[in-house]
């Protein structure tokens, strides 16, 4: 497995996984995720590859396809009135192909997100996960990140 960064060539296998991430949530919360969509257009996907500030990071197998993805995303504060001037890599999207999972491609792109992080002196790396996700919560448990803030919510 090689886990590099992603390139155009690898946006149809991208969009396959971006579809299982969205059924994923779709099944756990009908109410707020479409069936049978994907997050970015084909355009905005295309611009998010080349993008520096949001760097996707892949995992290709021996043949060089696509078989996890990691979106991620630099935030920073600077001269925030309440917030400390960090650097944060922050995962918008962790996905491996839903037949492969298992094999320890979600851990090898966490651990490449990490290093990617720490070279960019970034001072953390940060994540949200839907609480009805729970394999996605047991397995960033077990790569050890802790909670850092929880979103609640109300239907009304």
């Amino acid at each position: 497995m090689n886990i590099r960064r992603a390139e155009e060539k690898d946006m149809e296998r991208i969009n396959r996984l971006l579809l299982q991430v969205c059924l994923v949530h779709h099944n756990g919360r009908p109410d707020l995720f479409r069936c049978g969509a994907k997050k970015y257009t084909d355009e905005e996907l295309r611009e998010l590859i080349h993008d520096e500030r949001c760097p996707i990071l892949v995992a290709a197998d021996a043949d060089d396809q696509v078989t996890g993805y990691a979106f991620c995303r630099f935030i920073e504060h600077p001269n925030d009135n309440i917030l400390t001037d960090i650097k944060t890599l922050y995962i918008d999207d962790l996905c491996v192909e839903e037949t492969l999972r298992g094999q320890h491609i979600g851990s090898a792109l966490y651990e490449a997100v990490l290093a990617f992080a720490r070279r960019h002196g970034c001072y953390n790396v940060t994540l949200n996960v839907w609480s009805c996700n729970e394999s996605a919560r047991r397995f960033y448990e077990r790569c050890g990140l802790k909670p850092q803030k929880i979103g609640m919510e109300v239907i009304l």
